[in-house]
């Protein structure tokens, strides 16, 4: 079982070095509001779902001579992450809601817009920076099957919504009991989840920490695992906490794979996400180069948790180089070079 984390984790400030990143890569935005302006609500009620049951998000409201400036704010920040900043979008646009979650690192906001015409909705997120989270959003987008929208402006973080089936409602809803094909498709995805999220050493997957995207395909389902939670990228100091096999709260999809999975094909399924992985990074190889290379130098997390899982991950790959490491950028690089044969390290 995996350990969970020590204590709640400390946000790490954006550098210099990612800023430039960043911006170079149109990450980086001038908000009209921020993370701070936000927190300085009025009221706030309990939101309930709708069985009566508290969320833990809080619908916050402003002060009445501010509330008119901040919806403007916030829809124009919604037009900067999905159009570009063309706020042509937004004539029919409105907010709805703004949530507050106390739970959790980066404390978010979740901005609900509802289209007036048809009454639909999306959501995006307010957040506090963090360095290792804005790190494990860009990995994501380079190194997964998956496309990340996000923005960055001083120590405030806009990130798009991502759709899915909350991995611990998945679970314990019904969801699993369907045929074995779909089965045998969850427990495959599941095993090459796992994989993506080793390779670049992303932790805490436990099941409230993703969702499911479920496809309607021409015999049953396609399942497609993402993680939502970003900010325990290479942070702790224990390998086994950046495999989502090693949580408890997982075993219902690890007791399918066992159902219908050989050894043989888990380390099918593993060596073809590394490829695919390998594939990627490929890619985006300049790209993905400048990152790397930002992030061997950054403090992400603390000595000792850099040494820990220096000598872990040397017990692990059966080698002497890993705790040589100095920080958890080095251990990413060296790490995904040894699971892809990406180059050196």
């Amino acid at each position: 079982m995996a350990r969970t984390p020590s204590k709640k984790k400390p946000a790490h400030p954006i550098s210099a070095s990612l800023r430039a990143y960043l911006a170079g890569y149109d990450r980086a935005a001038e908000l009209p509001l921020t993370y701070a302006d936000l927190a300085h609500y009025a009221t706030a009620v309990p939101l309930e779902d709708a069985s009566g049951e508290d969320t833990l998000w809080r619908t916050v409201y402003y002060q009445a001579n501010e509330q008119a400036d901040i919806n403007l704010g916030l829809r124009h920040i919604y037009a900067l992450l999905k159009t570009d900043g063309d706020d042509s979008v937004l004539e029919h646009l409105e907010v709805a809601r703004v949530d507050f979650c106390a739970f959790g690192n980066t404390q978010p906001f979740r901005v609900r817009i509802r289209n007036r015409i048809n009454d639909n909705y999306d959501h995006y997120y307010v957040k506090r920076a963090d360095a290792n989270r804005v790190y494990g959003l860009e990995l994501e987008h380079l190194l997964s099957p998956n496309r990340i929208s996000y923005l960055v402006d001083g120590a405030t973080l806009i990130e798009e919504h991502i759709a899915g089936v909350p991995g611990d409602d998945f679970q314990t809803g019904g969801y699993l009991d369907v045929s074995d094909i779909d089965q045998t498709r969850i427990a495959k995805e599941f095993v090459k989840f796992n994989e993506r999220c080793f390779t670049r050493l992303l932790g805490d997957m436990r099941a409230y920490n993703y969702v499911v995207d479920i496809t309607p395909d021409i015999e049953g389902n396609q399942y497609r695992l993402r993680a939502i939670d970003f900010d325990q990228q290479s942070y702790e100091g224990h390998w086994q906490f950046y495999l989502p096999q090693y949580f408890k709260d997982n075993n219902g999809i690890i007791a399918l794979g066992m159902a219908h999975m050989t050894p043989e094909s888990v380390l099918q399924y593993r060596q073809e996400e590394r490829t695919l992985i390998a594939t990627r990074a490929k890619g985006s190889r300049d790209r993905l180069d400048e990152l790397l290379e930002g992030m061997r130098g950054e403090r992400l997390s603390t000595p000792n948790k850099v040494a820990s899982l220096g000598r872990e991950l040397d017990g692990y790959h059966h080698s002497g180089r890993f705790a040589a490491c100095e920080t958890m950028g080095e251990l990413v690089v060296m790490h995904l070079a040894h699971l892809t044969g990406r180059g050196r390290a």
